[in-house]
């Protein structure tokens, strides 16, 4: 056995026996350490900072770009958003212990389901501090053991965060090794890992295609996951034209870089003429390339032509592509064909095309005359999120403290045997 499947036993081992004493773990302690690890990014901050400042001065090495750098970086207003999410989840209710339903049959026996934890979560995710925080947080709460593996290029700004909530850990009596960090940078170490069926329960990658490929192709436990976010907004004959517009600008513009902007703009052939142009001047306005339907071509001053390629690909950059199509059914049928069944929008004035979208749209989520970035657990109000699955088992779309969640059965007689 080598160093490194001996660290990652040894880890996965920890990991196992903090969940298993968390079970026994309270709503109120776990909400006190939520509440003082918040205190403690704040009286720490300093501490916080000069480590991120290594990461920082590293950056240019690892080859980041400006904006990947300033994501990286920690300040004393950031460090404040991160502690407010503690708190914010500390006052959402706990899942664990709730019954889910349950019924009385006729033999008297009363049969719930009861949320449990799922148990030890392996969390890969990239550089962003404050995602250390967000899933420590969120697999505590919901009462699992978590082992972050971060990126290379926030290590000290992540060692330096789990010190934190290992403190918080021990002052308030929960397990220290509940949440644990690896501090290795051994890409192999990952295999390891994913090796520990016995031991972890659920692997959830947050970064890049590549590495969710990697981790979905060697887990040998259940992964949630999703691999791109080719979200649509259909624009309906129906449609408020200056609504439109304004929700078509704000999913592709606003953050052009994440899995929940959009990337392909659908538009009902009875609307074309009047609503296309200004949309295109728009998106234009704002730096966005049109890769553009022959049909579309026309209403699009700027557009190039579309290949086929164009309605599959996950820009993540000011670039969209762009087809008028003839029905709802049409809209329907490209996004279940071309879509990643991420997140997708309708904008219309019709309740039945509404419903219909909503319905037979194969997607996490479908939205109605808003924006695909409110795709995203704290917009929906779970607090935070540990990622957006787009998988149907067993989670789907942001995953937060009940989605860290499963079930049992509880079966309570009073003496019933079965004849």
């Amino acid at each position: 056995m080598t160093d490194l499947s001996q660290y990652a036993l040894g880890t996965a081992q920890k990991a196992q026996a903090a969940s298993r004493a968390l079970v026994s773990a309270t709503g109120e302690q776990k909400n006190a350490w939520l509440k003082r690890a918040a205190e403690l990014l704040h009286t720490r901050s300093s501490e916080l900072i000069a480590a991120n400042q290594q990461d920082i001065l590293k950056a240019p090495d690892y080859g980041l770009s400006n904006a990947a750098t300033e994501r990286l970086r920690l300040t004393e207003s950031r460090i404040k958003t991160i502690a407010d999410a503690l708190a914010e989840i500390a006052l959402l209710p706990d899942p664990v212990g709730e019954i889910i339903d349950g019924h009385v049959r006729p033999n008297g026996l009363r049969v719930s389901r009861v949320r449990v934890p799922l148990g030890v979560v392996f969390f890969i995710y990239e550089s962003r501090p404050n995602v250390t925080v967000d899933a420590a947080a969120l697999c505590v709460k919901s009462g699992n053991a978590v082992i972050l593996r971060g990126g290379k290029e926030a290590l000290h700004s992540n060692i330096a965060l789990h010190q934190i909530l290992s403190d918080a850990l021990r002052e308030i009596g929960l397990p220290s090794h509940a949440v644990q960090l690896v501090t290795s940078t051994e890409r192999e170490l990952v295999s390891h890992f994913l090796k520990m069926r016995e031991w972890i329960d659920l692997t959830i990658p947050r970064g890049g295609k590549s590495l969710i490929e990697l981790v979905s192709a060697e887990a040998t436990m259940p992964v949630m996951k999703h691999f791109d976010g080719v979200c649509h907004v259909y624009v309906d004959h129906s449609a408020d034209i200056p609504m439109a517009e304004a929700i078509v600008v704000n999913s592709k513009c606003q953050r052009p870089g994440v899995c929940n902007a959009a990337e392909t703009l659908l538009v009902h052939v009875g609307i074309a003429k009047a609503f296309l142009p200004h949309a295109a001047e728009s998106l234009g306005l704002h730096g966005v390339e049109l890769r553009c339907c022959p049909r579309s071509l026309t209403f699009a001053q700027h557009g190039i032509p579309a290949t086929e390629q164009d309605f599959r690909t996950e820009y993540l950059e000011l670039k969209m592509s762009v087809k008028i199509v003839h029905s709802l059914d049409e809209a329907i049928r490209h996004i279940n064909e071309y879509g990643s069944h991420h997140t997708d929008a309708i904008v219309t004035n019709d309740l039945v095309s509404a419903e219909r979208f909503c319905r037979e749209v194969d997607s996490a989520a479908t939205h109605v005359n808003c924006s695909t970035r409110f795709n995203d657990g704290n917009e929906y109000g779970l607090g935070a999120e540990i990622g957006i699955s787009t998988d149907k088992f067993h989670a789907r779309g942001p995953c937060g403290l009940r989605e860290l969640t499963s079930y049992k059965w509880v079966v309570q007689g009073q003496g019933q045997v079965r004849g």
